[in-house]
């Protein structure tokens, strides 16, 4: 399966980050490279580009589409949690801007072998880099009935969280739960009316996939080792698609804000998609980007 995933919010995130040439820029979350190709564009013929993924599919469609910047980008298959380490093993300093998108892509979706979506038939893995971890099957089948709950209620704010994980115990006892469709059949048994515009398992998926991979912390703790790393007036652009990533990004940025601190917040409010590139990619609608910059 070719990798296809549509980046968002391109022409903001160039707008914020003002790529130039000599710069050095971090695509902290890389995926098929589209955000990557516009910093590169902009910042020719001499800007760099850090390019980082969890995901070695990302990263092996990223080889492919970037192979033409050669010499001017770094392609790393890692974590963005590792974002010092990463630069200091390049013997990099400073940057001049820095970008996550925190958005899972198309291909991930899509790809029903991965197991991020209830629409298509799969292992319960989940797992942005599926070379370490535990995939998603592991906590459905060992995690205990508050345990599931929290997730659910922490991660998803699902609605029925205490029902679907007394109903995913109950299942397990009989049988493990080890594909997607089996998850979502589970879920929707212990509504007892499903509603018709959002499906109960859509939370529940979100909840669990943020689980396996840790996101919410490893957002907390990205954003003070991204500080640092910025060169003064170099900027840290966010894009994130749920309340929970952006109260994290909004706090974050609060905080290193106040007097004497290292930042000063560029976007008072979350910036979203235009109309234009919602009509164009639907999947673009919940999408908001932060931007602060260093002093």
């Amino acid at each position: 399966m070719a990798y296809e995933h549509i980046p968002v919010l391109v022409e903001e995130v160039i707008q914020f980050l003002r790529p130039h040439p000599n710069g050095i820029y971090v695509d902290a979350t890389l995926g098929g490279g589209g955000h990557a190709v516009a910093i590169l564009e902009r910042s020719a013929p001499t800007g760099r580009l850090i390019g980082i993924d969890r995901d070695q599919e990302a990263v092996e469609a990223a080889h492919k589409r970037l192979v033409s910047y050669e010499g001017r980008a770094s392609i790393i298959h890692g974590n963005f949690c590792d974002l010092t380490e990463i630069l200091r093993e390049l013997d990099i300093e400073r940057v001049d801007g820095v970008l996550l998108d925190l958005g899972v892509s198309y291909q991930q979706l899509a790809d029903g072998k991965r197991g991020f979506s209830f629409q298509s038939e799969g292992p319960l893995d989940m797992r942005m880099d599926q070379t370490q971890g535990e995939p998603a099957s592991r906590l459905i089948n060992t995690l205990s009935q508050g345990e599931l709950e929290g997730i659910l209620r922490s991660y998803g704010e699902v609605r029925w969280a205490r029902r679907i994980a007394k109903a995913i115990v109950g299942h397990r006892q009989r049988t493990p739960i080890l594909t997607t469709t089996q998850l979502k059949e589970v879920i929707s048994s212990a509504v007892a009316k499903p509603p018709r515009r959002i499906h109960p398992a859509t939370r529940a998926f979100q909840a669990i996939r943020i689980a396996v991979n840790d996101e919410l912390n490893t957002l907390r703790g990205v954003i003070p080792d991204a500080i640092p790393l910025l060169k003064g007036g170099g900027r840290l652009c966010i894009i994130s698609f749920h309340s929970l990533e952006d109260r994290i990004v909004k706090e974050a940025f609060r905080q290193f804000e106040k007097p004497g601190s290292l930042l000063r917040v560029i976007t008072k409010k979350p910036v979203p998609p235009s109309e234009e590139e919602i009509s164009e990619n639907p999947r673009a609608r919940s999408a908001r980007l932060r931007v602060a910059e260093r002093f």
